[in-house]
């Protein structure tokens, strides 16, 4: 069992299409996950993750902040506990529309890497 605090691990800056995005891989290969990456997405006021598309899905908690996520059907408003599916090659990308930071976590296969 591997314990700690997402606080720990060094936010990355997100910049390819992104504006004010930073990740933190909270779990990953280092630690021993075979299955499944988690990271912590922290969107400033404004900003925004790229609009893309991937081969593989990933599933998306708010924690905290108001924003928006737009795929093929439009906008969706997000809000503290809102979970979102994005299944594969479907084009995506998530906003802050709020005052505050837009925080969520999202995982996805370990294999993959991708921004969002």
């Amino acid at each position: 069992m591997k314990v700690k605090h997402y606080s720990d691990v060094a936010a990355q800056q997100v910049e390819e299409g992104a504006k004010g995005v930073r990740i933190r891989w909270v779990i990953n290969e280092g630690d021993g996950a075979g299955n499944f990456a988690m990271r912590h997405f922290e969107i400033a006021p404004g900003g925004h993750t790229p609009h893309h598309a991937h081969a593989w899905e990933h599933e998306v908690f708010v924690l905290t902040g108001h924003g928006s996520v737009a795929g093929p059907e439009g906008e969706t408003p997000l809000r503290p506990g809102t979970v979102v599916f994005v299944p594969p090659d479907e084009e995506h990308h998530f906003a802050n529309d709020g005052s505050e930071p837009l925080t969520l976590l999202c995982l996805i296969p370990m294999a993959k890497t991708c921004t969002g």
